[in-house]
């Protein structure tokens, strides 16, 4: 895309330096001053197309340590440039044409067939490079081809308005020339003025017409998002920088809000092509949220290890008892400061009538070393687990037996199966008791952990 930007520039160079010397050419040789005049406003447009050509190649540099949005601006300010261009020259030839019509003499055209030839070739040239330069504009978002573009098309109405006022002094009409040259002088004003506003516009960071209602509509449809709360967006060259804040529960773990974020982000690219979106996540209350989810989110946030969280609705008060897992090398004293802490923390969170009861317990060591148990160890483990589940609970099957020697003790895993039908809360309870009758039974086991399965 960038190199189509530059063929289009280089072409628009090439055309306007021919036009230039052949109107040049042919005005000094007919004595023309409206083909002279044109010949000026040729020489000002190639100068306009060369700054193009450069703002062009500079703002398709990638983002650098000091333009970190890139260089897409450089754009804008070229096209800032070639309006006021457009302005000058409307300026001049206004006051041109006023003085022409008040005067009424000393100013002679010759109506040639040069003259002609030469503002017809005109005429063609800047209707296709016109055309050429609009379209790669919009293609790639470039508002220093688009500058240009407009420049040939008000060469394009300059070179029409001169072939009137040729055609109007061939049959006598010596004014002609200059009542065409006025009216577009007004046309090239008005074509400056909207240029000049979009232009002022982006270097101002103006957000594009619709783009924040838009990336609204796209971000809120996204599942997970809870609501839109800001947008702002600006363009620069044919990108548009966007800093998008939306709202999600803060009962989301870490991994799924930044599976949030890019889905946000991926949804707005693949609906505004240019779009480099930042979006940020703000943690919110739902009002769907339980007890339970509310403690876990308290929890969380000072990076505290709760589980066995039950929750009992009294009649006069809110029960809440849990097992806060420190650091087992802690004193008393400090684990009972965390355990304070969070018991006042789900206080202010639930009100201050909850009663909240703390089990302190030692997390289990991280990392420990280890080695397998001897195979004769292994089975005689195997055994003592079959024959404490043969005793009529509901486990059975007792497979996949592990044993491994710590420093602390051994360390036992197993896999079991019992009825698909029984509930979660009954299968771990009879899970729990076959593990307690295990470590009873070998006191040289310090942990053990059953993997329940349904029975085929």
């Amino acid at each position: 895309m960038q190199t189509e930007k530059e063929q289009v520039a280089l072409s628009s160079i090439a055309a306007s330096a021919g036009l230039t010397v052949a109107k040049a050419l042919v005005g000094l040789t007919t004595g023309s001053l409206a083909i002279l005049s044109e010949a000026g406003h040729s020489l000002i447009d190639l100068g306009a197309t060369v700054m193009t050509y450069i703002a062009v190649r500079i703002s398709g540099k990638p983002a650098d340590e000091e333009h970190h949005y890139g260089h897409g601006k450089v754009e804008a300010v070229s096209a800032l440039v070639e309006t006021a261009l457009l302005f000058l020259l409307s300026g001049i030839v206004i006051w041109e044409a006023v003085q022409r019509l008040v005067e009424r003499q000393g100013h002679v055209v010759e109506a040639t067939v040069w003259a002609f030839g030469v503002i017809i070739a005109s005429i063609f040239i800047d209707f296709f490079r016109a055309r050429a330069l609009s379209r790669t504009a919009k293609k790639t978002s470039s508002q220093a081809l688009e500058a240009d573009a407009l420049h040939f098309s008000s060469d394009l109405w300059s070179s029409s308005a001169v072939l009137v006022g040729l055609v109007g002094v061939h049959y006598g009409f010596a004014w002609a020339d200059s009542a065409a040259a006025l009216v577009v002088a007004a046309l090239v004003c008005v074509a400056g003025w909207r240029l000049g506003k979009r232009t002022i516009d982006t270097l101002t960071d103006v957000a594009p017409p619709g783009a924040a209602e838009k990336i609204k509509a796209l971000a809120a449809r996204v599942p997970g998002v809870v609501k839109v709360e800001q947008v702002r967006a600006r363009a620069v060259g044919g990108q548009t920088f966007i800093d998008l804040g939306v709202a999600v529960s803060r009962t989301l773990p870490l991994d799924r809000v930044s599976l949030l974020k890019h889905n946000v982000a991926a949804t707005i690219r693949e609906h505004m092509p240019g779009a480099e979106p930042v979006v940020t996540t703000d943690p919110v209350a739902l009002n769907n949220e339980t007890v339970l989810d509310r403690v876990m989110v308290i929890a969380r946030n000072r990076a505290l290890a709760v589980h066995h969280v039950t929750v009992h609705e009294l009649e006069d008060r809110l029960a809440v008892s849990l097992d806060l897992e420190v650091d087992g090398k802690l004193s008393l004293g400090a684990a009972h400061e965390m355990a304070d802490g969070l018991e006042d923390a789900i206080a202010a969170e639930l009100g201050p009538d909850v009663e909240v009861e703390t089990h302190i317990e030692p997390l289990q060591t991280q990392d420990a070393s280890g080695r397998e148990a001897p195979p004769e160890r292994v089975k005689a483990v195997s055994l003592a687990l079959s024959e404490l589940a043969s005793g009529g609970g509901s486990i059975r099957d007792i497979h996949n037996v592990r044993v491994r020697e710590t420093d602390e003790g051994e360390i036992v895993n197993f896999h079991c199966r019992a009825d698909p039908q029984l509930t979660v809360r009954s299968v771990h309870e009879n899970v729990d008791a076959l593990e307690r009758a295990l470590i009873q039974k070998s006191p040289s086991i310090k942990r053990v952990i059953g993997h329940a399965e349904p029975a085929r």
